[in-house]
């Protein structure tokens, strides 16, 4: 279970760190966000994470009992390469807390979790914390779970929610079978980085 993303001091250092927690409460792992969201967008909206926080420096991915899961946090799922990385090093559902703000939430939000899902034939899951008109950053909200195949399996909307989603990691292989993107890939003439 991921418990979001909090800001972490190491090094003296600070990143944005996703925590990733077992069944009993022991810490499996961290993610610490690659991508940091410098944007200065139409209407006045500007953000500058590099200001405060440090790039982390790795691919997350954490082989469990019940299955191997991908970790990212809120922008790094706009970087296709990060969420096929993790495909390749054998992530079978990759968990992304994310906050998207009300202008990229609306646009990106649905179609950017569709599209890594379909792409790496995965199943993605992202949490996101629930509307607060009244606070200084206004979250989109809608947590959402996509399944290898691109449908939504389980969503909220704006307001504080719990949502379940039944995952069936077979469906991995059957997708995969059915349409074998990752084997068909072309290395010959282009290639990823390996972990």
């Amino acid at each position: 279970m991921s418990g979001g993303s909090i800001p972490e001091a190491e090094g003296g250092r600070i990143y944005n760190t996703s925590f990733v927690f077992g069944p009993s409460g022991k810490l499996l792992g961290k993610h610490q966000k690659l991508h940091l969201f410098d944007v200065d967008l139409e209407g006045g909206l500007s953000f500058h994470e590099s200001d405060t926080l440090d790039y982390g420096k790795q691919v997350t991915v954490l082989k469990t009992e019940i299955g191997t899961f991908g970790v990212a946090v809120c922008y790094d799922i706009r970087f296709p390469e990060l969420i096929r990385l993790m495909a390749l090093a054998g992530a079978e559902l990759i968990i992304i807390p994310a906050a998207f703000n009300m202008k990229t939430g609306p646009a990106h939000w649905e179609l950017l979790f569709k599209a890594r899902a379909v792409d790496n034939q995965v199943f993605l899951a992202g949490a996101a914390p629930a509307r607060n008109v009244d606070a200084s950053y206004v979250s989109y909200g809608n947590s959402i779970v996509v399944d290898p195949w691109g449908k939504i399996i389980a969503r909220a909307d704006e307001k504080e929610s719990i949502i379940y989603a039944d995952i069936d990691l077979s469906m991995i292989k059957k997708t995969r079978k059915e349409l074998p993107l990752l084997k068909q890939r072309r290395t010959d003439l282009y290639r990823l980085k390996s972990m």
